[in-house]
């Protein structure tokens, strides 16, 4: 038997590759941000005082970055389904390339990045998708590409 006819990855799955969401836009409120700030404990001026924020490099109010988090995107318009039992968050990575403002249209797609299958001594073949989240301004600039992993598999018995 072949390592691909031994794989849990299926065509199907392989053809969900690169498939986004739809877009979809939120219009970003200062008073948002600031109540986001507030109720995650982070009291930098850069996130909640207008007159600092504005003596700052960043000339006013911007967004923390786990604000992007309040953002969904659309619905996916494929889904990957795991043929395992176990389903776990394998964690993110962030990547911010400008800052987010008061007043910013932020457009925000979700794509199927990849999956792929490995082998683990403690429970076996275990598969491995990643969703890439991208979050686009107003004037077309990308402001952060989030990349999450999800890991499952079947738990020993």
């Amino acid at each position: 038997m072949t390592q691909e006819q031994d794989s849990v990855i299926t065509q199907e799955m392989r053809d969900a590759i690169g498939v986004e969401s739809d877009p979809v836009s939120h219009e970003i409120e200062k008073g948002a941000i600031i109540k986001f700030a507030q109720a995650i404990g982070d009291d930098n001026p850069l996130y909640n005082d207008e007159q600092a924020a504005r003596a700052s490099r960043y000339g006013g109010l911007i967004a923390p970055p786990t604000f992007l988090r309040s953002t969904p995107s659309g619905p996916m318009k494929v889904s990957i389904k795991s043929p395992f039992s176990a389903n776990l968050d394998g964690g993110s990575e962030w990547e911010y390339f400008h800052p987010v403002r008061p007043g910013d249209t932020i457009t925000v797609t979700q794509k199927f990045a990849d999956v792929y299958e490995r082998n683990a001594r403690a429970f076996g073949k275990m598969m491995f998708t990643i969703r890439e989240t991208k979050y686009v301004n107003q004037f077309g600039q990308t402001v952060a590409l989030q990349r999450s992993t999800g890991i499952s598999y079947n738990p020993p018995s």
